[in-house]
């Protein structure tokens, strides 16, 4: 499944260079309103997220572990990235911060920022909402994992959740996976799961979802299961829930440990973040199972992601601040070209 990786030292078409910015006592703020009306297609996504993979596996990118505060109560949650994309000569600073944990979802609130600064001459390019790059990143990675990792001949994939990762999780997983026929979906928010459908329906018109009351059963039909949900989700799908040869892609909540505890393999975008942000999935001594692979080195072809058909395989899904750089400058090329956002005196 794993496809020949290209030449991380070739040109690629899509990078032109950075967005030159007007001097360096200034710095262009790209908001979520900017960012919203600029159109790319999922696989134009897809293709952005593989080659920051790629280059990372290539040894030309850098992504630093996480850094992470949170209080000792749990109510707020906050990240800190450092990282350089090797291929754009691009350095980048992302942050994260969700209030409110404890609460319902209309109470919490959540920030996140990306800034990004040209590593040829020196100067910033933007700093910009990172809501949409990380709404479409997350799920692109799924899809990826979902190609590379997926059973052969996967027909049938289930969604767990209607948040923000869970609205474009079909979508993207039809587009690396067009052969699925059957597209299931477990919500507990009459509007999260109208607003799964309307994401589906803009993006593939002649398809539905099916719509489960049951997690844990619609799960043994699925070859694909994608986990989006908040902490709060009723779902917990287990080990013995999943079919031979399902892949459990973890991104939010709605698997149960055993799925990780009991996988025949397991892969992550990234080892280290697993063990910063996947503590919830520790077992009863508090800790995590080793990972077989890392998923850069499966799209570098350096390892596979599926060793036999048969396998259950879980994927952990952790952002990579490479992924965020690299779309995050695609979209800054794209807005700085229509002359979008505000140009801020910040130095001077």
């Amino acid at each position: 499944m794993t496809r020949n990786a290209p030449d991380p030292n070739a040109a690629d078409p899509c990078i032109s260079g950075p967005p030159a910015p007007a001097d360096d006592t200034t710095l262009r703020l790209l908001s979520a309103g900017d960012l919203a009306g600029i159109d790319i297609g999922l696989a134009d996504v897809v293709g952005t997220v593989e080659g920051a993979y790629r280059t990372l596996a290539a040894g030309l990118s850098d992504n630093p572990r996480k850094l992470t505060v949170k209080p000792a109560d749990g109510h707020s949650v906050s990240y800190a990235m450092l990282g350089r994309d090797g291929s754009r000569d691009v350095v980048a600073v992302k942050t994260s911060y969700k209030h409110g944990l404890d609460r319902g979802r209309q109470e919490q609130h959540y920030y996140t920022t990306l800034t990004l600064y040209d590593d040829r001459t020196g100067l910033p390019v933007a700093m910009m909402d990172c809501g949409r790059i990380g709404s479409l990143r997350t799920p692109a990675v799924s899809a990826l994992l979902a190609r590379e990792c997926a059973a052969p001949g996967a027909r049938s994939a289930l969604v767990i959740g209607t948040g923000t990762q869970g609205r474009l999780a079909l979508p993207f997983l039809l587009t690396t996976l067009p052969g699925l026929d059957r597209l299931m979906l477990f919500g507990t928010h009459p509007q999260g799961i109208e607003a799964v459908r309307a994401r589906l329906h803009a993006h593939f018109p002649g398809r539905d979802v099916e719509v489960v009351g049951d997690a844990r059963a619609a799960a043994a039909d699925a070859d694909v299961v994608v986990a989006t949900a908040g902490g709060h989700t009723p779902a917990a799908v287990e080990a013995g829930d999943l079919r031979p040869g399902a892949l459990a892609v973890l991104v939010g909540h709605g698997l149960a440990p055993s799925t990780l505890h009991h996988a025949d393999r397991v892969v992550a975008t990234s080892e280290a973040q697993m063990h910063v942000t996947g503590t919830d999935m520790a077992d009863a001594d508090g800790k995590l199972p080793a990972v077989d692979t890392e998923f850069p080195q499966v799209l570098a072809g350096r390892a596979k992601g599926r060793t036999a058909p048969g396998e259950r395989i879980f994927a952990y899904n952790s952002g990579l601040v490479v992924t965020d750089i690299a779309l995050g400058h695609r979209f800054a090329e794209l807005a700085l070209g229509r002359g979008l956002g505000t140009q801020v005196p910040l130095w001077r």
